[in-house]
């Protein structure tokens, strides 16, 4: 598998960075059945990552650009920016050597996006993230939103959890084996295994029941490394997250104290509206 080792790998990457495992999910997400010899040209980006882990893969496969990204905690509203982002420097990469100001018109492939979540917090089967959804309204400046923007980007997103899109996983074998691991060490966190230990225990119970049993043959430590420094980035990113969130919380409440007392409202009844200490309202 071609992935570069200065960066950290996730489980998932190192299951599915090979064409003919692509194929096979991109099959089993789209519900088609494309021949076997349909070319598979990986072209995932190694410097657009969080804290140097490859969680992404992208990869052309029948005319189409498919960007593919796991998520093991809380699906992130801001993901189709993200991948807006993500997808100018795929396109960079495929016309480098063109002339884009020429008269030639260029020919490029079509986009799809598709996130597969397997986090522990409760979400549907399917849902679709729109870059629309993030737009700011122009209605308070007497002007109408667009009932089609000229810019929009669609992201699929697919629960993937043990039990869920069970016709996906039917697919897509691979899929599902790594959701059931997946869904094991959990299985052992929940029984009070510290996560390494969980981890260790699930790579035994699944190679002594069929499941990515290959792999782990091959990859047992590597894989217990790459799942212990996956599951840590995610702590820290819902530390991130929840920090950010709090913080915005107390930038709005502080906005509103601000327009509370311009009215001359009492600073105990700015107290009681926004919750916010009465030094930090006096100081405002």
């Amino acid at each position: 598998m071609n992935i570069n080792k200065k960066y950290k790998s996730s489980v998932f990457s190192l299951l599915f960075s090979d064409p003919d495992v692509l194929r096979d999910l991109y099959c089993a997400l789209k519900g088609v059945e494309l021949p076997s010899d349909v070319p598979v040209v990986i072209n995932t980006l190694e410097d657009v990552l969080f804290m140097d882990q490859i969680n992404d893969i992208s990869f052309e496969i029948g005319g189409r650009l498919v960007v593919l990204i796991e998520h093991q905690s809380s699906i992130n509203p801001n993901m189709a920016l993200r991948l807006l982002m993500y997808i100018a420097r795929i396109y960079e990469q495929i016309v480098e050597h063109e002339n884009i100001y020429s008269t030639k018109k260029l020919c490029i492939p079509q986009p799809e996006f598709f996130v597969l979540y397997n986090g522990k917090e409760s979400y549907p089967d399917e849902d679709i993230v729109k870059l629309s959804d993030l737009f700011k309204s122009v209605e308070p400046l007497g002007l109408k939103d667009r009932a089609r923007p000229v810019l929009e980007l669609e992201v699929k997103v697919f629960n993937i959890n043990e039990g869920r899109n069970e016709a996906i996983a039917k697919r897509c074998h691979l899929l599902a084996q790594y959701s059931a691991f997946i869904a094991k060490v959990r299985e052992f966190e929940s029984k009070g295994s510290a996560l390494k230990e969980a981890v260790k225990k699930a790579v035994i119970y699944c190679m002594d029941h069929d499941i990515l049993k290959e792999q782990l043959e091959k990859s047992a430590s590597e894989v217990v490394n790459m799942l212990m420094t996956e599951w840590n980035m995610d702590d820290a990113l819902a530390v991130r997250y929840r920090e950010g969130q709090e913080d915005g919380v107390e930038r709005k409440s502080i906005q509103v104290a601000r327009n509370a007392l311009a009215e001359g409202i009492s600073l105990e009844i700015v107290q009681k509206i926004t919750g916010l200490d009465m030094e930090t309202i006096k100081g405002l």
